[in-house]
């Protein structure tokens, strides 16, 4: 091992296998310019490959450059230029290679994983081969994460795997976020749907409808509704009865209003309307709740 570089690989035990998700392997290194990549006889034969052959994986792997550039390849991928800041999402049985620019190197940050709790996400497509390559930008936040994973993994205490294991979802979700932000940003469908958002918690009372919302901000409202469901993950309509409801908490828990008055001020027509609504809520009245 060089000095330019730091990694572990780890042991997975059946144990760590019930828990969903168990990591196999992390670590960083540095590839000076004009060096040969991969370095040689660092990693394990599984792990070992050829940039003009590329490999397949029996693992998820993270990639982190954080600088440098050079180039992604993937059976869904084309090759493609990736510059620091970019995260490259390997998946099992997807045959993929990549390297570092002759002329600037890079550095790499990497966390093999694998588990049932990962494979599930793929399958209802919140990871993809399709979109393999996610722009989080240089996080130092996230470096630190990979270190922390490394450390732990080094000394491998009592439960080390769930501690790990939690620390590479919040990086996969990091990306994603990132990834989910970059694709409606670029299409100005971020600030519609916070400006959605804002006037719908500005007219909660009101019965200002979605559509009704959507020709404010001057949108068709099926355009709408399929964006906003994508983005916050429930329909508008969900979303109004959501806030709704928890406003409705709110007054009953720390307002001297009556029933009576909350119905009003959040636009039901009546006590029992309100009433019916509360308990398909919460399970209870909203007497019985705020006495509880």
């Amino acid at each position: 091992m060089t000095p330019e570089s730091k990694l572990h690989y780890m042991v997975v035990t059946p144990q760590d296998e019930q828990w969903g998700i168990a990591c196999t392997t992390v670590g960083w290194q540095v590839v000076r310019p004009h060096s040969e990549y991969p370095p040689a006889d660092i990693h394990p034969n599984a792990y070992q490959f050829s940039k003009y052959k590329g490999r397949v994986l029996r693992e998820y792997q993270m990639v982190y450059i954080t600088e440098g550039e050079g180039y992604f390849e993937s059976e869904h991928q084309r090759r493609t230029h990736v510059t620091a800041g970019t995260m490259m999402l390997l998946f099992p049985g997807e045959w993929h290679t990549y390297s570092p620019s002759y002329e600037t190197g890079w550095k790499e940050y990497w966390v093999g994983f694998r588990g049932r709790y990962i494979d599930e996400r793929v399958q209802l497509g919140f990871f993809t081969p399709e979109h393999p390559l996610v722009q989080i930008g240089k996080d130092i936040g996230i470096e630190q994460l990979y270190i922390d994973i490394l450390r732990t993994a080094e000394f491998e205490p009592s439960g080390f795997q769930m501690l790990i294991s939690s620390i590479v979802l919040h990086i996969l979700g990091v990306g994603l976020f990132r990834f989910n932000r970059t694709q409606y940003e670029s299409m100005s469908v971020a600030d519609k749907i916070e400006k959605a958002k804002q006037l719908m918690r500005s007219e909660i009372g009101n019965k200002t409808s979605p559509e009704q919302i959507a020709a404010k901000l001057g949108v068709g409202y099926t355009w709408f509704r399929r964006m906003f469901k994508e983005m916050v993950g429930i329909s508008p309509a969900q979303y109004q009865r959501h806030l709704t409801f928890l406003t409705a908490k709110e007054l009953l828990l720390s307002s001297d209003l009556t029933i009576s008055e909350i119905a009003y001020d959040l636009g039901f027509t009546t006590n029992q309307q309100f009433s019916t609504f509360f308990r398909q809520m919460e399970g209870v009245s909203p007497r019985d709740f705020r006495k509880q």
